[in-house]
């Protein structure tokens, strides 16, 4: 089994530079604000634990088919096609201004009847239609600026002599999913406690869900113009 070296899993041997820098960034990364993490946050808020889970995986399996599309090439396709990576980030904008305007919706209504809140049919209006993981997945897979910020962001720590950089690639990339995914379980958890509180303050849960509609159409606006 001497192919079987758990040497290759120390960073020093994995072709990684200032592996404590990366880990650093990384952390700081993920806790920027950003619509993953917060339809994460919210959807548990709203609806529990379990939807929370199908977006955080839904999350993880977006992240994880955009980094290996990084390592197959398709950001150089993106670069050389303007006309392509401008529909795909208008499509993105859409979908992210189309939930905001959902949420948003869902929001104002649950306001305008919080004493009867269980009648209310603003939580099945546009993005409560979805899946969970449908939701996560199309957020995650329609910014195409992702792409470019994976390239950006691990091309700093990849030795440039290393004699096998897709493994570099691949490690710096699970260390990131892995960060993701515990900093996404720990929004559920909080998601869920907020949950048994808005239970019991429906106005709230409302002001939090039109927070989030305005703070979807930003992201939208902010897609579109950066």
């Amino acid at each position: 089994m001497e192919w079987l070296n758990f040497d290759l899993l120390l960073p020093s041997n994995a072709g990684i530079v200032d592996f404590s820098g990366y880990l650093l960034g990384t952390i700081f990364t993920i806790l920027l604000p950003g619509p993953n993490s917060l339809y994460v946050l919210t959807i548990t808020s709203q609806k529990g634990w379990r939807f929370g889970l199908w977006g955080a995986l839904g999350i993880f399996i977006g992240d994880s088919i955009l980094m290996v599309a990084v390592a197959l090439g398709a950001a150089s396709l993106l670069l050389s096609s303007p006309l392509l990576f401008n529909v795909v980030r208008t499509l993105g904008a859409l979908y992210l201004g189309w939930m905001g305007l959902g949420l948003l919706r869902s929001g104002l209504r649950r306001w305008n009847h919080s004493c009867n809140v269980e009648g209310d049919n603003g939580m099945q209006v546009r993005i409560m239609r979805l899946h969970p993981l449908v939701a996560a997945l199309t957020l995650s897979l329609t910014n195409p600026k992702a792409i470019f910020f994976f390239i950006a962001f691990f091309s700093q720590f990849i030795h440039p002599e290393f004699s096998n950089p897709a493994y570099t690639f691949f490690y710096l990339a699970i260390v990131l999913q892995l960060l993701s995914m515990t900093y996404l379980a720990s929004l559920i958890y909080i998601g869920q406690v907020f949950l048994k509180f808005f239970l019991h303050h429906p106005r709230l849960a409302a002001a939090l869900w039109m927070l989030a509609g305005v703070l979807f159409i930003g992201f939208a606006l902010r897609l579109l113009l950066l």
